[in-house]
Formats: C-alpha cells, sequence, structure tokens
C-alpha cells in the first residue's frame, strides 16, 4: 500500500474520524511499512527498528485499534513496556485513537492498588498496557484473563532487555494463548535483544531503518563552557526562548541537583525520575503536556513516554553515555514532521567524547555562540512564558467531548447497556452519539460526543436509569 493518507488506508471509520481528530493526515514512514503490513497479514510476527519520535505507537495501536471487536470483553490486545511513564503514553494514545469505538484501554504497573486493577481488570477490557513485573503478577494470580488474546506488543525492547526484563517476559509469555500475533518494536537493536526474539517470536519479518538514524528536523548545537550548568541553562533558555524545553541528565542525582539550583529562579520547572514517589512522577509529567509545566529535567529513562506536542528544545545538561542516549534524548523533539533543536553543553575537556558521537551519528555539531544574557532579559523571558498554553492532540480529540458523571454503578446494578437505553431515548441522540462508558462501584462515566454534552446532560438530570433517579453532572477533570 503506497497511499500517503490515513483517509485511504482500509480502516473503519470510527478509526479515521478519531485521526482526523487528532489531525493525522499524512502517516510517517514507519506507519507507511507497518500499518498495511499488521492490517493485511493476521498472522505474521514483526520486529521492527524505529526511532524515538518516529510514530511507532501510531504504527501499532492503529491496526490494533481497527481490528478490536468492541462486543468481545476479553482482552485482545497486551502492550508492554520498561516504564510506567511509557505505558501511561500508549494508554493515552490508544483511547484517543480508539476513542469512537469507544475502545476500552487500561494502564497496568507497579505502586498501584491491586486489588483496584483487579476489579479494573473485570471490566470489559480490550487493550492492557503495563510494565511486565506487574502484568506477571496478574497472570500468575489468575487476574489477567489472555485466554482470548489476538496481539502482543513489545515496546522500546531495547530497554526491556536493559532492565533485566528478559525473565519476566519470558515469563508472561508462558500464559499467552500460542496463536498469536507478536510485534516488536525498539529504537536500537543490539545483538542481545535476538534471544528475546527467538523465545518470542516465530518467523518474524524484519523492518528495520538504519541503527544511527537521526530526526532530520532536528537542529543539533553544542555549546562548549566552562560556566556552570545552572548558569548555561538559564542563558540557553533565555536565548532560544522556546515554549517547552527538556533538560536530560544521567543520574537522578544530577537531577536532584540541577533542580535545586534552578527552580528558585525559574517558573514552571519540574523533575522526574525513578527515585520519585509515583504519583509525583505521573504529575510532572501529566502538568508538562499540559503546558502548566514549562521546563522538565529529567533522567534518560523518565523521559521515555513523554510525548508533547510542539516540544521545541532539547537540552543535554550531561554528556550522552552513548549513540543509543543521544537518539532517545534527542527524539522527544522535532516529531512528526515539527522542527526541533538539540543543544549539548559540554566541558572542554570532553572534545574527544564529542568527537566519537560525531563520528557515530555521522554528522558534526553546529558550535553555537555562548549566549550572554542579561538578568533582566532571563525574568522578562520567564515571566512572559509564565502563562503560556500550548495545545495537545488530547485537546484537540476532546474538543466536542462532554464526560458525563452518575452516581450509580455496579451496586445499584446498572450496567453500560442501561445508560445507552437511557440516553438513546432523548430525542436527536443515537448510539453515535456516546462514546467511552465506565461502569464503577458506585458511580458510573460516560462520554458524550459531538458537542451533545450539556443537551444530554439537561435531559439526564429528569430522566431514569434502570428506574433510578440518579444525580448526574459533568465530571471533574482529571
Amino acid at each position: 500500500m503506497k497511499d500517503k493518507r490515513f483517509s485511504t488506508y482500509p480502516i473503519s471509520a470510527e478509526i479515521k474520524r478519531a485521526l482526523t481528530s487528532l489531525q493525522y493526515i499524512n502517516p510517517t514512514a514507519i506507519q507507511q511499512k507497518v500499518i498495511p503490513l499488521v492490517i493485511r497479514n493476521e498472522n505474521q510476527d514483526y520486529v521492527v527498528q524505529s526511532q524515538t519520535g518516529s510514530g511507532k505507537t501510531a504504527a501499532y495501536g492503529i491496526p490494533l485499534c481497527d481490528k478490536i471487536d468492541w462486543d468481545e470483553n476479553k482482552v485482545h490486545s497486551l502492550i508492554l513496556t520498561p516504564t510506567r511513564e511509557l505505558a501511561v503514553q500508549v494508554k493515552e494514545d490508544l483511547t484517543a485513537i480508539g476513542r469512537f469505538k469507544r475502545l476500552q484501554v487500561k494502564e497496568i504497573f507497579g505502586k498501584q492498588s491491586f486489588e483496584k486493577q483487579k476489579w479494573s481488570l473485570k471490566q470489559k477490557t480490550h487493550v492492557v498496557v503495563g510494565t511486565p513485573g506487574r502484568i506477571l503478577d496478574h497472570l500468575q494470580k489468575g487476574t489477567l484473563d489472555v485466554s482470548k488474546l489476538q496481539y502482543l506488543v513489545i515496546d522500546e525492547a531495547d530497554e526491556l532487555f536493559n532492565r533485566g526484563f528478559l525473565d519476566q517476559l519470558e515469563g508472561i509469555i508462558q500464559f499467552l494463548p500460542e496463536t498469536r500475533t507478536n510485534l516488536l518494536f525498539s529504537a536500537t537493536f543490539p545483538d542481545a535483544l535476538q534471544q528475546l526474539i527467538e523465545r518470542a517470536l516465530s518467523e518474524p519479518h524484519f523492518l528495520v531503518n538504519e541503527e544511527k538514524e537521526v530526526t532530520p528536523a532536528i537542529h543539533h548545537a553544542v555549546v562548549e563552557s566552562t560556566k556552570p550548568m545552572d548558569i548555561l541553562i538559564r542563558h540557553v533558555l533565555s536565548a532560544e526562548r522556546p515554549d517547552h524545553a527538556l533538560i536530560f541528565c544521567e543520574t537522578q542525582r544530577d537531577v536532584d541537583q540541577l533542580y535545586r539550583t534552578l527552580h528558585t529562579s525559574i517558573p514552571a520547572l519540574a523533575k522526574l525520575h525513578g527515585g520519585m514517589r509515583q504519583e509525583k512522577r505521573l504529575q510532572a509529567m501529566s502538568q508538562f503536556k499540559a503546558g502548566s509545566c514549562r521546563y522538565l529535567i529529567s533522567t534518560n529513562l523518565s523521559a521515555r513516554g513523554i510525548d508533547v506536542h510542539g516540544l521545541d528544545l532539547v537540552i543535554h545538561a550531561s554528556f550522552p553515555q552513548t549513540v543509543e542516549d543521544y537518539i532517545h534524548r534527542t527524539g522527544r523533539t522535532g516529531r512528526n514532521g515539527a522542527i526541533g533543536k538539540s543543544i549539548l553543553l559540554m566541558k572542554p575537556v570532553e572534545k574527544e567524547a564529542r568527537l566519537l558521537l560525531e563520528e557515530e551519528l555521522g554528522f558534526s555539531f553546529v558550535e553555537q555562540v555562548k549566549p550572554i544574557v542579561s538578568v533582566e532579559q532571563q525574568l522578562s523571558f520567564y515571566q512572559e512564558k509564565k502563562n503560556v498554553h500550548v495545545s495537545t492532540n488530547k485537546k484537540r480529540i476532546d474538543e466536542g467531548i462532554t464526560k458525563l458523571y452518575l452516581n450509580g454503578g455496579k451496586q445499584k446494578k446498572i450496567r453500560p447497556g442501561d445508560i445507552v437505553g437511557t440516553i438513546t431515548s432523548i430525542p436527536n441522540v443515537d448510539a453515535n452519539d456516546i462514546g467511552v462508558i465506565s461502569v464503577e462501584q458506585t458511580a458510573s462515566f460516560v462520554d458524550i460526543l459531538n458537542n451533545k454534552g450539556t443537551y444530554v446532560l439537561e435531559h439526564l438530570r429528569t430522566a431514569t436509569v434502570k428506574g433510578k433517579k440518579l444525580k448526574v453532572h459533568r465530571a471533574k477533570k482529571e
């Protein structure tokens, strides 16, 4: 298939509608390779080498969401990720792609209540996204039913391997049906991954990009200086004036130290690393995506899963240890055709390491004159950026959608069908105006589409669901 617009692909109208809402018009190179093959070939395994930022989540997410039958209650697809942050991002992306099919995508990872996850998995679940440890726990305890599983996706396989998840991956595979399709994605492709491929996949086809491919839409610059790192970063931010910037450090300690020296003088700054409490990590990531946090200091691994529309600057506050680290870091910007910039901050003693990195990348960094910016200019810039908000894909698709809360759930014997029946009895409202429905123990939530939220809300306030009068209002934003 050589068509270069999603509108020409043989996918459902609901998926096309979601892609249009997300402003996904033309597939990326890797999406052009993967999507037609997965749609066409039901039982063929694939190994895909694709760099960070190339659109690989949509490359597997679009065909998987298209293939799912809403009426099937058991898990159709299992997606394994190396970090909780990436699991959250994948869940959000697939929920957006499958919004108009009302697909239920669940995120499952550690340091969350196992019992709440167990209860959630008992409800209709089409896709499960999670980290290997907690997924294996549920499989071993019989709380995750994969008897009807059709697809296993191993995302960021190189990091799963690097973090020692191979044994857990093999443990998970033992619980899965033998007749399934496997998709393995990796930005880099070390030889050690061959063990995983031999165990998990059956005669896979390989779709491999250049090993050290770097997005051409990124401008790669370097600043060499002996100045303290916090001063350099202040100057760079003031000179570049980015809406969003992601600042990379090598260790958790480096992140904490840099944050301490910067947070009092730079508004809307946050930090992210694996040593933080989970709620703080998720909060930092959420704020960065939403725009309330402009700048994020992070370790390499924790930043995986961060997909911010319009991220225009990546700063390397510590020298990347490998060329793969550099590719992963810079892959956060310059996504899907957008222009981005990567600035490497280095000390004179790191010249040799720079030359080796340039040799492996196949290009030279542009020498950037050290920016000299006055304190007044810095303060002016930070104040100017303080209340700027950026658009995101999630905001675009949420336009026209209203989530409603009903104070009745399973304890009142409410089922999704009861809610659908009540809503479709409202004049000029049909099933096409109803999105995802979630029935919990004491409450229910339903997405109303097509800008009919206010209209449906007013009618539900005087209607009954399964003969019960329920309180109804707009759900609080997550």
